[in-house]
């Protein structure tokens, strides 16, 4: 590689064929030997691209056009870009070669960062969705004004630009058809002294920031309206009450103000204006209280699957006491409860805790506790009181804190379920697992989002 010259510049036009789908989903091509990363394209690809970063040993170009599609692709070949897509980047695949290209990434990552010989373990085959598109339960999209007319949209990869799709593929039908009902009620004010102001980054000014539908498996809608003051307050609150009782499938109806500026969605002060305060929705037999802010695994239909196989992994610990490390809203360690002897929860997001503990009142489960507090710290103090069996680890993208993992192996817990929504971390805490005396049985990827490169990983590790 060393050897390659690096002749390109920003801006430079190249003929380029595909070999290959890298972790992270990008394509990988080269041009006289040197790599070139392609988003939005697929093995086989023949494609003009266009330069728009150059590194030391390789580039990154975006396709300007499909000379030869691949026969992984999908058949419209207009679409090229990940504005086209809806934001997805793995929407130019066809389904079967979406799921068989994670599986891929997955063997990957598990052999180049977790040093794993895949030989010695059963890796089953990805569980793909019988839903392709429009299965997301929540969607928070920005307002943006484009030609005297406010839209909703997505935010540009690595930008505060916001761009709207000609097509939805993710959000559900029924937050596509509220969202439009919205934004046609609030364009009616347009040309008149109550037109409505969108809430601008750059000079901080503007009224409408955001709009939340969140709905539950009866397509019962909870619609939130994210904005940065009270200026047209009154003007919103008639527009809500107009939708609201035009229309039947509305149940809950909020106002969050937000004036701090941060990563954050909602404001600071989320006020109930109609209907219900909270959505009903039902998972592993358990009944949810849906509020603004609580958290509910966005694709019902394949988190069940995805807790099913990690309940499968655990096993037969009827008498055993088990820890849902990372929990939650507690849904795992409540789906648990009928298996174990006691289950216990932990998890540093205070509000979560306290929805957890509702939800085990409201459905009365008491053999389940839960924890307030930082996994790595707690765990290590929990260990010492509580002889547990198991412990299944669902936590976020960074992974595993490497003090948690050292308790886990100083108590000789005897087996592991992780739960992983990324492949990288996973390998890398399994690798440090299997370096300290323990060894991964099995692994299996779920689809949690089909459409984007993103994969689920539930594995089983086990004391030697």
């Amino acid at each position: 590689m060393d050897n390659i010259k690096n002749n390109y510049e920003i801006g430079q036009k190249l003929e380029i064929e595909i070999e290959k789908i890298v972790f992270g989903g990008e394509g990988l091509g080269r041009v006289d030997g040197f790599t070139v990363f392609v988003p939005m394209s697929v093995p086989g690809d023949i494609l003009e691209i266009e330069i728009i970063s150059v590194k030391k040993s390789y580039a990154r170009g975006l396709i300007t056009k499909i000379i030869k599609p691949g026969q992984d692709r999908i058949e419209d070949t207009s679409k090229v870009s990940f504005e086209d897509f809806d934001g997805c980047d793995f929407g130019m695949l066809k389904y079967d070669k979406q799921l068989e290209y994670k599986n891929q990434m997955l063997r990957e990552v598990l052999e180049k960062v977790g040093s794993i010989n895949l030989e010695k373990i059963n890796i089953e085959n990805i569980i793909g969705s019988e839903i392709e598109t429009n299965y997301r339960n929540k969607t928070s999209e920005p307002l943006f004004k484009k030609d005297g007319k406010i839209l909703t949209g997505f935010y540009s990869r690595k930008s505060h630009n916001v761009f709207s799709a000609k097509e939805s593929l993710l959000k559900s039908k029924i937050a596509e058809e509220m969202i439009n009902k919205f934004l046609e009620e609030i364009n009616s004010y347009a040309g008149t002294k109550n037109e409505f102001k969108v809430y601008n980054e750059i000079t901080d000014s503007g009224f409408l920031k955001h709009v939340i539908v969140r709905n539950n498996e009866k397509n019962e809608v909870m619609l939130i309206i994210v904005v940065s003051k009270k200026s047209q307050y009154k003007q919103l609150v008639k527009v809500l009450e107009k939708l609201y009782n035009e229309n039947e499938f509305i149940k809950s109806v909020y106002i969050s103000v937000k004036t701090e500026a941060n990563n954050v969605i909602l404001g600071e002060d989320t006020k109930h204006i109609f209907g219900d305060e909270y959505l009903k929705e039902e998972m592993e037999g358990i009944k949810f209280s849906i509020y603004p802010d609580s958290f509910f695994q966005i694709n019902k239909s394949q988190a069940i699957k995805l807790y099913d196989k990690a309940i499968e992994f655990l096993g037969e610990s009827r008498n055993n006491t088990v820890i849902d490390a990372f929990s939650g809203t507690g849904t795992i360690a409540m789906a648990l409860s009928s298996k174990v002897r006691k289950a216990i929860g932990i998890e540093s997001v205070e509000s979560s805790v306290n929805a957890a503990r509702e939800t085990a009142v409201e459905n009365k489960i008491d053999n389940v506790e839960f924890i307030n507090g930082k996994v790595e710290k707690v765990l290590t103090e929990l260990l010492k009181k509580e002889k547990a069996e198991a412990i299944i680890f669902d936590p976020p993208r960074r992974g595993i804190d490497e003090k948690a993992l050292r308790s886990v192996v100083k108590n000789k817990i005897k087996k592991i379920v992780y739960i992983s929504c990324n492949p990288s971390t996973f390998a890398r805490d399994t690798k440090f697992l299997i370096e300290n005396g323990y060894r991964l049985e099995k692994v299996s990827a779920v689809d949690m989002f089909p459409q984007t490169n993103h994969v689920e990983v539930v594995g089983l590790i086990q004391k030697e």
